[in-house]
């Protein structure tokens, strides 16, 4: 898919970047004013409740990159914000959900539990939403004539119409809608599940997250803010984010696969339109494949952080593999990075951070994680320069 291209991911590099150091920002602007600016606050502790954060930094790098708009602030965009998410809840709940029809399809035209009915009406509002943001586009790109153009421009939403308007049955306006939702939908909510995960994994093992942020330091330094151009060198790091990815996948269970015809598949005979749901979340922590599998050690996957990833599910696999699984990585490097490099992290209290699952499509922590930071010595005369 050219919209999620290696080229046409790294043209939006200084957007992410900029988003990450937003988030760091507000965290350390928050502490100030709580403070009220008290030189000696940089040495004290204050809490975070982290969701929020991550959720607006990924929410807002995903609508940069796909509308041209970062949804925080007052007035309208901020209206706007809350009722994208809103339908996108919704959305999410629903994929999640499951009906006795899924099991009794004899019963498929009746709709016992009004699921069908609630997908009808938030389709309907999705709708609405994509099309305002597509019409605005589109009003844009026609006021300002050959100026806009698939090389400047600076959202997914402005390159299709672009293609648009050399294919128009390919790229009609509910194309555009399927894509734009496609794309918000693999790109939010993994990465959000991921930095939080790996976060409350590296406040119950103080010595990876010191490991972690060494590395940052020793290849990146305190005279900058970590950016993607870091990434390769960032092997540690890497390894951190795929043992989270094995012990939390975003996705525990991919998304049902229909067989399309009789077939045996190891040893088992599937008939034609048998739905098939693979079980990342148990595969990931089969004593088979993962020495000690259900422990946090990063170093498994060795020194280039990659050894043994291939056993991992977490975008899929096969011709069907998600197609957004290196943009996902990257927000989740960049995000993840950023904290552990511009603030020191503790716990609340003695007590491990609860690991308890939310249940449902995506697996969230069934509890936000709160923890307290103070900004890294060294970084503070970044920091306040932001």
């Amino acid at each position: 898919m050219e919209l999620l291209s290696t080229n046409r991911i790294a043209m939006f590099a200084g957007s992410r970047e900029e988003e990450a150091r937003l988030m760091v920002k507000q965290i350390f602007q928050e502490r100030q004013h709580h403070f009220n600016a008290d030189h000696e606050c940089q040495s004290k502790w204050t809490r975070v409740e982290l969701r929020p954060k991550i959720v607006d930094l990924v929410f807002n790098i995903m609508m940069k990159m796909v509308a041209g708009k970062r949804y925080n602030g007052n007035g309208i965009v901020d209206e706007e914000a809350r009722q994208f998410q809103s339908i996108m809840r919704e959305i999410s709940e629903l994929l999640g959900s499951s009906t006795i029809n899924d099991f009794l399809p004899f019963l498929q035209r009746i709709d016992f539990q009004g699921v069908e009915r609630r997908m009808i009406r938030v389709k309907e509002k999705m709708d609405s939403f994509f099309q305002s943001l597509v019409d605005d586009h589109r009003k844009i790109k026609i006021e300002s004539g050959e100026n806009n153009n698939i090389e400047t421009s600076m959202s997914f939403v402005d390159v299709i119409l672009s293609l648009q308007d050399s294919n128009p049955q390919a790229y009609d306006d509910e194309t555009i809608k399927g894509l734009m939702l496609a794309m918000l939908l693999a790109g939010t909510d993994t990465a959000v599940i991921t930095i939080e995960w790996a976060m409350s994994l590296l406040l119950n093992h103080a010595n990876t997250m010191q490991k972690a942020w060494l590395e940052i330091n020793g290849n990146v330094g305190n005279d900058r803010l970590v950016n993607e151009s870091d990434y390769s060198k960032l092997n540690f790091l890497q390894s951190v984010i795929n043992e989270t990815f094995r012990l939390f996948p975003g996705v525990p269970v991919i998304l049902p696969r229909e067989s399309s015809d009789d077939c045996t598949l190891s040893g088992f005979d599937i008939k034609k339109g048998t739905i098939l749901l693979i079980n990342a979340w148990s595969i990931h922590r089969e004593e088979k494949q993962w020495e000690d599998a259900t422990s946090f050690i990063p170093e498994r996957f060795g020194k280039d952080g990659a050894e043994g990833s291939n056993k991992l599910l977490m975008f899929g696999g096969g011709r069907r593999i998600c197609p957004g699984g290196l943009l996902a990585r990257r927000v989740v490097c960049l995000g993840l990075g950023s904290l552990i490099q511009s603030f020191e992290w503790e716990r609340i209290g003695a007590d491990a951070i609860d690991l308890t699952e939310e249940p449902g499509l995506s697996m969230c922590k069934l509890h936000p994680l709160l923890a307290l930071c103070k900004p890294r010595q060294p970084m503070i005369h970044i920091l306040n320069k932001l």
